[in-house]
């Protein structure tokens, strides 16, 4: 072992017999490694549960909205929509194709209004794009059938117009009739035969599904579609995919993805979330500098054994070397117990926050208040990686000055009053 590893190893152990001054120097060694695991461990659990929130709030978007949406030229109506349907699925990554309709009405059911955004689905299709099933309150996708005019609301919209399955409420399309005395709107009835609620309020207190024929026949658009909805195998592969299919589907058709559809709201997720990484970052730097006043009382209590080293021929750049290892020790230690620390706690979340409610009789996120009631937790290693090579060059970097303070120590003044 180089001896200024072996020394810089038994400064950092220092012991009472060893002096008061070691031992005190010793305390705030200790009290830099349990900040730096601390901060480390808070930004791990932090930055995991703001993963699961957006992979939770991905999920319920993607259970409604398509990772790939086919439209006419500048969002115009498809008229041949099998044939552009075959032409997509035939792309190697993708893997559900649906057709649907989108359009506004208004939803009228005893004395209450409520503006709507009406789907036209085919439910067999439509199951295998989105997860429509899975969000059922009551009813399912398949009680859709062609003719019978069923409708299938979201949670809010029904609560708001205050009906329940089995209600029948008038839906009004804004292309009107033309008679001679007036323009009238289109009124046609509708039986409401499920509720399904995604936790998404944009989706949940507009969204009503009806089947695909007729919606047609209410709006009038014969064989023509909106558009269509696709799936591919890797959602984050969505814009690639898109550009792949734009150039093989021609000039007359118009693509979009999830990722544009949805652009403001993951980018302010993201933006939420390199923010919060900065600001707890601060804790580990906190930390981190502490391990400057720890290196620089060490390096006068041992103004005296520097001196000595110097005189037996050790360089000023053995010396730094002496310091560095010392605070690079305690930042390593510091930095391995808030890894573990943290990734014990990020994998356990749904344990330790319950226990914790339990104890205080509290709940953080209530059911009657948010819709994510619990807090979700996705560990990503490469969170991991940089957090840990993040603190580890800050802690470097606060070994710098102590250290060529020391290499700079004169041997002769040290001496002098020894």
């Amino acid at each position: 072992m180089r001896y200024e590893l072996w020394i810089g190893l038994r400064y950092t152990r220092a012991k009472k017999r060893d002096g008061g001054g070691n031992s005190f120097i010793s305390f705030i060694s200790l009290t830099s490694m349990l900040g730096i695991a601390l901060g480390v461990a808070a930004l791990i659990v932090v930055l995991s549960v703001m993963n699961g929130f957006q992979k939770e709030l991905r999920t319920r978007i993607l259970g409604v909205a398509a990772h790939i949406q086919v439209s006419g030229p500048e969002g115009s109506e498809l008229a041949d929509w099998n044939s552009v349907a075959q032409a997509a699925a035939k792309h190697p990554r993708v893997r559900n194709a649906a057709p649907y309709i989108q359009a506004q009405g208004m939803l009228s059911f005893d004395q209450q209004v409520r503006g709507v955004m009406v789907r036209g689905v085919l439910p067999e299709a439509e199951e295998k794009v989105a997860d429509f099933e899975r969000h059922m309150k009551s009813g399912h996708l398949t009680g859709l059938l062609p003719g019978e005019f069923g409708i299938i609301l979201g949670a809010e919209l029904a609560r708001a117009l205050l009906v329940s399955r089995g209600d029948k409420v008038t839906l009004i399309a804004p292309q009107g009739l033309v008679t001679p005395a007036a323009l009238l709107p289109r009124l046609k009835q509708f039986k409401v035969i499920g509720i399904f609620e995604v936790g998404m309020f944009e989706y949940d207190a507009s969204l009503a599904l009806v089947h695909l024929s007729d919606a047609q026949k209410l709006y009038r658009m014969e064989d023509r579609v909106s558009g269509i909805r696709l799936k591919i195998d890797d959602l984050f592969g969505a814009p690639r995919v898109g550009r792949e299919l734009l150039l093989a589907l021609g000039e007359g058709v118009g693509v979009s993805d999830w990722t544009r559809n949805h652009a403001n709201f993951f980018r302010a997720v993201a933006i939420e979330k390199n923010m919060m990484f900065l600001i707890l970052l601060l804790i580990v730097a906190v930390a981190a500098f502490n391990i400057v006043s720890t290196l620089v009382m060490a390096v006068t209590d041992k103004q005296a054994d520097i001196a000595i080293l110097r005189t037996l021929g050790a360089s000023p750049r053995s010396i730094m070397q002496i310091f560095i290892v010392q605070g690079a020790l305690i930042g390593c230690i510091g930095l391995l117990l808030g890894v573990a620390g943290g990734i014990t706690l990020a994998l356990n979340v749904d344990v330790v926050v319950p226990a914790i409610e339990r104890v205080f009789g509290m709940q953080f996120l209530a059911k009657d208040v948010y819709y994510i009631s619990e807090l979700p937790s996705d560990l990503q290693w490469n969170d991991v990686s940089l957090i840990a090579g993040v603190s580890f060059c800050l802690t470097l970097l606060a070994t710098l000055y102590p250290s060529w303070r020391a290499a700079r120590v004169n041997p002769a003044e040290a001496l002098r009053y020894e």
